[in-house]
């Protein structure tokens, strides 16, 4: 593996394990076995290397949204509302480091290439429902699933008693939906 590569995966395992807070040059360096100066040789600042820590994350949300084939379409977007959350309470560190435009704007890795395909995903999925204001309706119920996301990963929803989030998450599709 690529020296680029392996300091990468650094990033990630540290994010995942330590969070956005603690992902330092130093200590992805330190986690990777070299000198804290050399991931600027790849990386000329440390938001570039969290640039391509964070398209990995992406990838790894695009890889999740990926609709069911032969369920309706309510129900694949029921599922990729799951699949978004599920990835924010397994990958807390990424989903805070993917969302964090004002970290990465302008980091390097295109990363508008790699986020705005997933947004598109949701606004075809309630096109295929409600074509009416479909990227209008896309947008609300993305920021409705993400500050559930956010509860949820915050414990705020075990404080209301709210544990089952299918029910929730299928109330909050069809709101959306009209």
């Amino acid at each position: 593996m690529s020296l680029p590569a392996r300091l990468v995966q650094a990033g990630v395992e540290l994010l995942e394990e330590e969070g956005l807070g603690n992902l330092t040059l130093r200590a992805i360096a330190r986690r990777t076995g070299v000198s804290h100066g050399a991931p600027r040789r790849y990386f000329p600042t440390h938001n570039a290397l969290l640039a391509a820590i964070a398209a990995t994350g992406l990838t790894d949300l695009a890889a999740r949204l990926e609709p069911a084939d032969g369920a309706s379409p309510e129900d694949q977007l029921v599922d990729a509302a799951r699949c978004y959350l599920e990835f924010a309470a397994e990958r807390p560190g990424m989903f805070d480091l993917i969302f964090r435009h004002d970290l990465l704007a302008g980091a390097g890795g295109n990363l508008r290439a790699t986020s705005l395909p997933l947004f598109r995903t949701f606004v075809d999925l309630v096109a295929r429902v409600h074509p009416t204001d479909a990227e209008l309706r896309a947008i609300a119920l993305w920021t409705n699933l993400h500050g559930l996301a956010v509860l949820r990963t915050t414990n705020a929803l075990e404080l209301l008693g709210t544990t089952d989030l299918d029910p929730m998450i299928r109330y909050v599709v069809r709101a959306h939906l009209g």
